[in-house]
């Protein structure tokens, strides 16, 4: 009788609450599903989750709300939904629930659904290492299993007596699968050599901190073609406006991964997209700007050595960082310069960059990893 739920299939909860989470999420559903064919797996995600096979709840795009003063301008609904998860959930009545990053409200709901006995497995930890280290004191109490995607967070946690499982980075299987499918390699054949890429974020903000001073470098370089790739959200004459003085620039918009396949090297603010370019191979300057009251903020809360995830990872400096005062036109000038003419620092780039992959991939796929050790941890339990 001990294992008779494993006959059924098991049903998973899983709750993701950006466009990233909905990309990694779908790739666990696709991995759960062949460990446990007959899983049942309700969701709060996106499209792409929902096509991995998951019963989708709610949209992510009905959650995201950035920035302190737009969350307590949405106080309301947030705290609606969160009454409304909790609601169905216990209406479901998961055998695990699975969060995916979301920390503000993922560990709301982690809370909530350890005092009612339910199994809480979270994947892709939040950046507790970077600030909010109280948090994981509350992750410790509601969290029963942990699976972190970067291998530093395993001795982080071990310094407060948390074990937790490193199973590698989701983004190594989704960089492989663009590349080894036609259409990137049609890119690859294609792509002239002579492009630079300017990854500048997301956030109107942040670009406009950002980006005009690595379009100045383009004036530098006539025999480059600089492309902006751009925020799917923001408005094309915001872009327009700033683009139009250079004639070397073009822009791109949802087509990062196609850019990059072609691109001789690129200029990125921090975040995610430093590991993508270094994960495509790219030799690449990481620029970082903000507001002088929020940097000073961040650099007394923020406890890390560099900002870059490259060089974060690899606990080195593999990247330039360029940040705040340091990110003017004549060191982004001079940096780009030594990507595309120092062959040394190329090789030595294309080894860290091997290293770095090697490290991430751990012997097979995050998410292959991560449902072989939630369905393991879930088929032990007691009965």
């Amino acid at each position: 009788m001990g294992n008779n739920h494993l006959l059924l299939g098991m049903k998973y909860y899983i709750i993701a609450g950006e466009a990233s989470g909905d990309l990694h999420g779908s790739n666990l559903i696709k991995a759960l599903k062949k460990k446990d064919a007959a899983a049942g797996i309700r969701c709060w995600g996106g499209d792409k989750m929902q096509s991995a096979g998951a019963t989708l709840v709610k949209h992510y795009k009905e959650l995201a709300f950035m920035g302190f003063l737009e969350v307590i301008k949405n106080l309301p609904a947030i705290l609606k939904n969160i009454r409304f998860c909790k609601a169905d959930i216990l209406q479901y009545k998961p055998t695990a629930l699975i969060l995916i990053d979301y920390p503000g409200f993922n560990l709301r709901i982690a809370k909530w659904a350890k005092e009612r006995g339910i199994k809480v497995i979270y994947y892709i930890s939040p950046q507790v290492w970077a600030w909010k280290e109280n948090r994981v004191k509350l992750i410790k109490k509601c969290v029963d299993k942990m699976l972190v995607i970067l291998p530093f967070e395993k001795d982080f946690y071990a310094k407060w007596n948390y074990e937790v499982e490193y199973v590698g980075h989701p983004l190594v299987e989704v960089v492989e699968e663009f590349l080894n499918n036609e259409q990137g390699t049609r890119n690859i054949e294609q792509g002239s050599k002579n492009t630079i890429a300017l990854l500048p974020g997301s956030r109107q903000q942040e670009i406009l901190k950002k980006l005009p001073i690595m379009l100045e470098v383009a004036k530098h370089f006539p025999d480059y073609q600089f492309v902006v790739a751009k925020a799917p959200g923001l408005d094309e004459h915001f872009y327009a406006a700033l683009l139009a003085p250079y004639k070397n620039v073009s822009s791109v918009v949802n087509k990062t991964y196609e850019l990059l396949v072609r691109s001789k090297a690129a200029l990125v603010t921090s975040g995610t997209a430093t590991l993508e370019t270094a994960l495509f191979g790219v030799p690449e300057v990481i620029c970082y700007k903000g507001s002088a009251f929020s940097y000073q903020i961040a650099k007394r809360l923020i406890k890390i050595k560099y900002i870059g995830l490259v060089n974060l990872i690899m606990d080195k400096e593999v990247v330039k960082e360029l940040i705040q005062d340091e990110l003017t036109v004549e060191n982004l000038k001079h940096e780009l310069n030594l990507l595309l003419s120092d062959e040394t620092k190329k090789l030595q780039l294309q080894e860290d960059y091997t290293s770095l992959k090697n490290l991430l991939g751990k012997g097979g796929h995050a998410s292959a990893n991560a449902a072989e050790s939630i369905y393991s941890f879930l088929t032990k339990l007691p009965q």
